[in-house]
């Protein structure tokens, strides 16, 4: 293998960054200029409107194998290149979108990338073999959008070139397509394109559909990245190469399907017939050198079709109340003798020229407005035209019908008990001159509707309720009217609730008013059976007395319409006690932890104690000893003997306690009595401790932590003994709820 780099070639450009989902087509073409040497175009097209996409290769690998013959190419494998080099950077240009009479496109963006080089420029020639050439670029992968391949971003591509012995032996160039295919297709539209080439020996070309080839995988990354099945071969591969996978019903020499199908004429590679469905297709085409009738060499291309839904430049629209096909309007009125057509046509931008033509009367009218007013004599059938750009390609014409009908003359009637709450009764009076009515929608002014031609409808709610009526005749003509209801009975049955209620005293209840029709307009004056009175349509009311209650309730509408009902020993009050107690003593502390409980309640015959969810007991009054310090809930639960209970609690704090008391002197003299001073009291609890002892010249000769500790006399208990005399005593402490102290006195030694 021999390795060449150009000058201006680097290697380390390939990274995995280069990942290239937007190669959507390439072609590799040659020249042969004598003594082994050859200049090379390489075409390559991406798609610049990618996501997150790579450009073209800065420096792009090429391979040169030679194979065939008495030399198979499955033979060979990524180390046995002749040739690995690196051409590039390219020549960029913008690939024109195809200009479509009176269609706009969608959008779409392709870039050409061309590199071009010459062997003898790096150092190589080809001399005359008896196997072939082959030429490779490869780059995995193709765009993920692409619809006739299976997982089309897994599959890679591979541009090559074959140089035969016999075009080496004949210096033969290779043919060159004349035009790259459109960027975009519009569906449903005729493809009408010249995929010819041009050979500059003047050999006959065979045009045919083939197979693209696969190149690459999809490893983006590591070691592998660079293999035949990694994304950037490098060097490319050698040949045999797989095709694509397309994807079923798609084949090679049907990519794109289409009504006629797509295909290519073998003579002159123009590629025609229409497309169906939008999508990303990927081609091949293939163009095969004869000379003397004897295949000489081939070049094949592989591309993508875009086909999207093209929208005319002109189309010819109106506002209407139905559209025949693509081009008929109809319009209705009713009871109208002129009308504006609203003119929607687009895109107005391509519109030069309008008029209308409308046959009215025996005459032909003519109208330039863009929505102009017409007047109709009487009622009946006209019929018109809008001409868009007329005589021009890019133009449209559209055909308007409009159609007169005399008015739907909509009415009715209603009746009703004003002062007892029951149906309305609707009666339609409703005609039309243009037929018979077929649909009626009755809108009551309360949120309901109906489409009976007579309905009758209870109201829930009172007031002047607005009801319209909209009638439509069999010509889809409507006719609409309107009455106000002054509606303001009484409910023709009272009903609350509860229908029941039993309780404990006080006893608290919501009237739930649930007649209709009510509401704030009316007067409403409640009897609750105790003394106690109310205005509200659902009042609350608390029952202060034990005792069975009747309640009463009158009603009186805003047009004087009355009713009431009275129920009888609606609410049962039971007999409550009153919880209350006492305890003794109120300080509570780590030393007085035993409490009397006196039980304070009335009218009860029954008790429950609850010791902060510890204990519980049914005595009267209790005596309870605290065994934790801190917050206690104690609870009484006083019970009457209709079973109605009180609650009271209260919230005790045990407080935590701790005493320190020191002495006044001790004698340290060894005969076990009183021979260390130290404080004494209840530690438990006390933190951040520290007693010192100093003499009278202000020297420390005692400290400590610990309020177990004392003094034995002895300088820092270790040292020379004290003489005797008074010492200052300081102590500080924190209690447990955190509060500090600070203690002083004397030590006097006697020894």
């Amino acid at each position: 293998m021999k390795k060449i780099s150009l000058l201006i070639l680097f290697a380390t450009l390939f990274t995995t960054s280069m990942f290239a989902r937007h190669i959507i087509g390439g072609v590799i073409t040659y020249k042969c200029l004598g003594n082994g040497d050859y200049e090379f175009t390489m075409k390559m097209y991406r798609d610049c409107l990618c996501n997150n996409c790579a450009g073209f290769d800065t420096q792009a690998p090429i391979s040169i194998y030679r194979c065939g013959g008495a030399l198979p190419c499955n033979t060979l494998n990524q180390t046995s290149p002749l040739y690995q080099f690196y051409i590039g950077p390219p020549a960029i240009s913008r690939v024109p979108n195809p200009d479509y009479p009176c269609l706009i496109p969608p959008n779409v963006c392709v870039e050409e990338g061309i590199y071009t080089w010459k062997l003898s420029d790096i150092g190589i020639s080809l001399p005359i073999a008896n196997e072939s050439y082959h030429i490779v670029y490869q780059r995995c992968c193709r765009n993920e959008t692409i619809d006739n391949l299976n997982r089309p971003d897994d599959q890679g591509a591979t541009f090559s070139v074959e140089i035969t012995p016999f075009a080496q032996r004949e210096c033969n160039n290779s043919p060159e397509f004349n035009l790259f295919p459109p960027t975009i297709v519009c569906a449903g539209s005729s493809i009408d394109f010249d995929h010819s080439a041009t050979d500059p020996d003047g050999d006959q070309i065979v045009y045919e559909f083939c197979t693209p080839l696969q190149g690459g995988g999809n490893i983006l990354n590591g070691p592998a990245y660079n293999s035949c099945n990694g994304a950037q071969p490098d060097p490319p591969c050698p040949p045999p190469y797989n095709g694509v996978n397309f994807l079923a019903p798609y084949t090679m020499n049907q990519p794109m399907g289409g009504d006629p199908i797509i295909t290519i004429n073998q003579n002159t590679g123009f590629i025609s017939g229409v497309p169906e469905l939008q999508g990303q297709f990927v081609v091949g085409v293939c163009a095969t050198e004869y000379r003397n009738g004897i295949p000489i060499s081939r070049i094949s291309r592989d591309f993508q079709f875009n086909v999207g839904n093209c929208d005319p430049t002109v189309v010819g629209s109106m506002e209407a109340d139905e559209v025949i096909g693509l081009d008929t309007f109809l319009i209705r009125l009713c009871g109208e003798m002129e009308t504006t057509i609203q003119n929607t046509s687009f895109q107005q931008r391509f519109i030069d020229d309008y008029r209308w033509e409308f046959d009215i009367a025996g005459n032909r009218d003519t109208f330039v407005a863009w929505s102009p007013l017409i007047s109709f004599p009487d009622t009946g059938v006209y019929s018109g035209n809008l001409f868009l750009n007329p005589g021009e390609d890019c133009g449209d014409t559209s055909t308007v019908i409009v159609t007169v009908f005399p008015a739907v003359n909509s009415d009715f009637d209603f009746a009703y008990d004003t002062c007892v709450a029951g149906p309305v009764d609707f009666t339609n009076n409703t005609t039309s001159p243009g037929g018979p009515i077929v649909e009626w929608k009755w809108l009551f002014g309360d949120g309901e509707i109906s489409r009976d031609k007579n309905p009758s409808h209870v109201y829930k709610i009172p007031g002047n309720l607005p009801v319209i009526l909209e009638a439509t005749d069999k010509n889809g003509c409507v006719g609409i009217s309107s009455k106000v209801i002054d509606y303001f009975p009484v409910p023709d049955l009272i009903v609350i609730s509860p229908s029941a209620a039993d309780g404990c005293q006080p006893l608290e209840v919501f009237f739930d008013n649930l007649s209709f029709p009510i509401d704030e307009s009316y007067d409403i004056n409640w009897d609750f059976g105790d003394g106690g009175t109310g205005t509200d349509i659902s009042p609350t009311y608390i029952f202060e007395d034990v005792g069975t209650f009747t309640v009463s309730v009158d009603i009186t509408s805003p047009i004087g319409c009355e009713t009431d009902t009275t129920f009888t020993d609606l609410i049962n009050v039971e007999g409550s006690p009153t919880a209350a107690f006492d305890y003794n003593p109120k300080e509570v502390t780590t030393f007085n932890k035993v409490v009397d409980f006196t039980n304070l309640s009335q009218n009860a015959a029954g008790y429950t104690w609850d010791f902060n969810n510890t204990f519980r007991t049914i005595e009267p009054s209790p005596t309870f000893t605290f065994r934790d310090t801190g917050v206690h809930v104690i609870t009484l639960i006083a019970i009457h003997q209709s079973g109605c209970r009180d609650t009271v609690s209260t919230r005790i704090d045990v407080e935590p306690k701790v005493t320190y008391f020191l002495p006044n002197a001790f004698t340290p003299n060894n005969d076990s009595n009183n021979d260390t001073y130290k404080g004494v009291g209840f530690f438990t609890g006390m933190t951040d401790f520290q007693m010192n002892i100093w003499n009278r010249w202000g020297e420390k000769i005692f400290e400590t932590k610990d309020p177990e500790q004392g003094w034995n006399g002895l300088k820092n208990n270790t040292g020379q003994p004290a003489p005797n005399g008074v010492y200052v005593v300081t102590v500080k402490y924190v209690d447990p709820r955190g509060k500090p102290f600070e203690l002083n006195g004397i030590a006097t030694v006697v020894r």
